[in-house]
């Protein structure tokens, strides 16, 4: 009955309803099989990409192809690719740990992510029969690499507006496709290319299957890059490249539907590879705290270095703890329309889409959790962390390209408050009852003690009422300013800065819960304080977020009745934050790397 319910959740309902630590997954619980496919790739990045950085970043001739070729060897390619193509067809969540265990591999991260991503995924979930039979088996292997065309010169995040034209031969048996694309991964060495082109003067890209070899093309050099300097970058320019009609992927028009539900896609997989390069980061952090020697004493010793890595490895944790209760909710609901009927890929495409918010969340609060990560520990390494002989400098630079890969971030977040809204509109998520009860209860006698006295009852309480913070502040301003509400976009990202922390803090309650209950409390003392540290920074960020917009839009008794129900919103008990993250520090220090 269980397994039965947690393939109902609704992405994006976490903002209106409880969730019992019951219904999620947590990292903890991968089979032996996940656990094993999650070595190799570690075994694989420390055999043959962490000892060649210099020779990636100098992007000498040949290598990248070729540590890709190895990863195709060991079926690293082809995780989530259905067995009759070749493929091992493992769920989401498996492919959500591939993503993460890959991300500490810095450039090569990218071009597998890309090529597995945004080069594959197109094929596999919008081509027809005929066009997976041809190019997935060998795109799996890496015996093709895959790019993906779709930014432009002038066309950014406004992916629709793209000038690449694509033209019907006077035979009808291809399309000549013309224009430039640019920041294209991989492109230095793709032999397939989904690119993206307005067929004639429609209003609405057309994505196709452009073959190298098909002509017609020419690239820029590589570009000179910030970070991830060993990912192949460049500029292509398509002219009048001849691309068979049968390479049309989907319907015509359609292309705009593929890009967005694609990237969907790699929103939630870089949130997941960015767990596992900030893993790695801290643990070089840690090391290197405890071997750095001044006023004779490791630096693991003093106090300010211990917040660092308590505060690295909470954000660590409570990003890890969300991204893969939502992998597994992409399951859960892929399995539950695959049960009503619904054809595989169709489902496939639908659970992501379904769960696009929470993708959009992951995206944003793991990218700039590993930000925060990165540049923590080049502070704690000082003035070797500057130098490009130790391992911070890279991890400080690659890191960046994450807030604005996938969207950018003020984009995403713009994205996880549209999509709230437009989900409440179609009915799809009844977010104005549960406003409407918050809005009543300002004028109620505030209670301020947990409901019952159950494990985790405090912390819940909290949580609850962080969500009627959200729900007051996102319900007042819909009202207020109506139509003009899409325009203010510092308010739209008080909202989602509200939103995302509720996500993350509710993901990191639920998880520790359900860790307590397998192991008890002794065994997850760690956790516990990360869970308790979290959720009163989480507190703290949307009071101030929530101050923010209510001083943007309210005024005269309307404000200060809602600042006094913010502030009831957000009350939590004295709690000493510091010697949790004493504590924290202290096992990280002991182990000698992240241990949780």
């Amino acid at each position: 009955m269980e397994a039965i319910e947690k393939k109902v959740i609704k992405g994006g309902e976490f903002i209106i309803k409880e969730t019992e630590a019951t219904d999620i997954f947590i990292p903890e619980e991968f089979d032996e099989e996940s656990q094993m496919i999650q070595k190799s790739c570690e075994d694989f990045l420390a055999a043959e990409v962490l000892p060649n950085l210099d020779r990636i970043d100098a992007q000498e001739e040949g290598l990248m192809p070729t540590l890709m070729d190895k990863a195709g060897e060991l079926g690293l390619l082809s995780v989530s690719i259905p067995e009759e193509y070749g493929g091992f067809g493992k769920n989401f969540n498996t492919s959500m740990l591939v993503a993460d265990a890959v991300g500490a591999g810095y450039s090569f991260a990218v071009a597998l992510s890309a090529h597995t991503g945004i080069g594959t995924l197109p094929i596999l979930y919008y081509g027809n029969e005929e066009q997976k039979q041809k190019y997935i088996p060998k795109l799996g292997t890496g015996e093709w690499k895959a790019a993906y065309c779709l930014t432009e010169p002038n066309s950014g995040s406004d992916a629709n507006s793209g000038r690449t034209k694509a033209v019907l031969d006077k035979d009808g048996k291809h399309y000549l496709i013309t224009g430039q694309k640019m920041w294209i991964t991989n492109g230095g060495f793709a032999d397939v290319f989904v690119v993206f082109a307005k067929i004639d003067d429609d209003a609405n890209l057309s994505a196709f299957i452009v073959e190298r070899a098909f002509g017609g093309i020419t690239m820029n050099p590589e570009e000179h890059k910030l970070g991830i300097k060993g990912s192949s970058t460049r500029q292509i320019f398509f002219n009048d490249c001849p691309v068979p009609v049968e390479n049309l992927l989907s319907e015509r028009q359609n292309g705009f539907k593929i890009a967005v539900n694609i990237l969907n896609i790699g929103r939630i997989k870089l949130g997941a590879a960015a767990i596992g390069s900030a893993r790695m980061a801290l643990s070089y952090a840690i090391k290197y705290s405890n071997e750095r020697i001044q006023f004779k004493l490791p630096i693991s010793k003093f106090g300010a270095i211990r917040y660092k890595l308590a505060e690295m490895a909470t954000r660590n944790y409570a990003c890890q703890s969300a991204a893969y209760r939502a992998g597994q909710n992409i399951d859960d609901t892929y399995e539950h329309l695959v049960a009503d009927g619904m054809d595989k890929t169709k489902a496939k495409l639908k659970s992501v889409e379904q769960f696009a918010i929470e993708c959009a969340i992951l995206k944003v609060w793991g990218s700039e959790m590993l930000d925060y990560v990165v540049d923590e520990g080049l502070q704690v390494y000082g003035g070797m962390g500057y130098s490009a002989e130790a391992p911070m400098e890279r991890a400080y630079r690659d890191s960046r390209i994450n807030r604005i890969f996938e969207g950018t971030n003020e984009i995403n977040r713009m994205l996880i408050v549209d999509m709230l809204l437009k989900r409440a509109l179609k009915g799809e998520l009844d977010l104005m009852t549960p406003a409407m009860a918050v809005a009543s209860e300002l004028m109620a006698i505030p209670d301020f003690a947990p409901d019952d006295d159950a494990p985790f009852a405090y912390e819940k309480k909290i949580l609850k009422n962080l969500k009627k913070a959200g729900l007051m502040i996102a319900g007042s301003a819909v009202q207020k300013l109506m139509a003009t509400l899409g325009k203010e976009q510092e308010i739209l990202m008080n909202i989602a800065n509200m939103v995302g922390e509720v996500y993350l803090a509710e993901s990191t309650i639920l998880r520790t819960e359900k860790l307590v209950k397998q192991r008890g409390e002794a065994a997850c003392a760690g956790q516990l304080d990360m869970m308790r540290i979290y959720l009163h920074q989480a507190t703290d960020i949307v009071y101030v977020q929530g101050k923010e917009a209510l001083n943007s839009f309210a005024e005269g008794d309307e404000f200060t009745a809602m600042m006094m129900g913010l502030k009831r919103f957000t009350k939590t008990q004295p709690f000493n934050i510091k010697e949790a993250r004493q504590r924290v520090a202290k096992q990280l220090i002991e182990a000698n790397k992240y241990c949780f």
